[in-house]
């Protein structure tokens, strides 16, 4: 990978990271039986592996 395409991952990552945790506090799940937005920590790390591929889907690959 070049130094962009980890940057740009990189972003995506840290922004999803940010969503999922936005996502737990102000939606989460009030039954507590939610496996990802029962707990802020599941909530998080969903949410930046989601940034990391969908920003890692607008990186261009060099042509051979």
């Amino acid at each position: 990978m070049t130094n962009k395409a980890i940057i740009i991952t990189g972003i995506g990552v840290i922004v999803g990271a940010i969503a999922g945790y936005l996502y737990y506090f102000y939606v989460g799940c009030a039954s507590g039986s939610c496996a990802i937005t029962s707990k802020p920590l599941n909530s998080t790390l969903y949410g930046a592996t989601m940034g990391g591929l969908v920003f890692n889907m607008f990186i261009k690959l060099p042509k051979k």
